[in-house]
């Protein structure tokens, strides 16, 4: 069994700041690509960021210059810094990841169950 979990999530006030996690544990021969997806109440789930095993990374416009993604391969953990936040950051932030399990011929994606993240004065 293959499992993502989040932590870190809370309530903060406007341009605060606020770092999640994200680990994967169990049966797990590698991970490629991971990454973090938001769902606001009323809307869709939307992408924040990527990255790569080797360390590239993508971001939505909205978070630009304002959150940071990374990972650290040997603990099969990845990272969200979020920074500035603002009020339409509120949303419930999920972790991402293509694992291949051991013993598996095939990726598979997993999800973790979500962090609330909560920006209000």
């Amino acid at each position: 069994q293959v499992q993502l979990v989040e932590s870190g999530g809370g309530l903060v006030q406007p341009g605060g700041s606020l770092r999640l996690s994200c680990a994967a544990s169990g049966s797990i021969f590698s991970i490629n690509a991971m990454g973090w997806y938001r769902q606001a109440p009323g809307k869709e789930r939307e992408l924040v960021a990527t990255i790569t095993k080797g360390g590239a990374t993508t971001y939505t416009d909205s978070v630009k210059g304002r959150f940071t993604i990374s990972r650290d391969n040997a603990k099969n953990t990845e990272y969200l810094q979020m920074n500035s936040l603002k009020p339409e950051d509120t949303a419930v932030y999920y972790c991402n990841a293509a694992i291949l399990p051991r013993g598996s011929l095939y990726l598979n994606n997993y999800w973790g169950p979500g962090t609330q993240v909560t920006v209000s004065s």
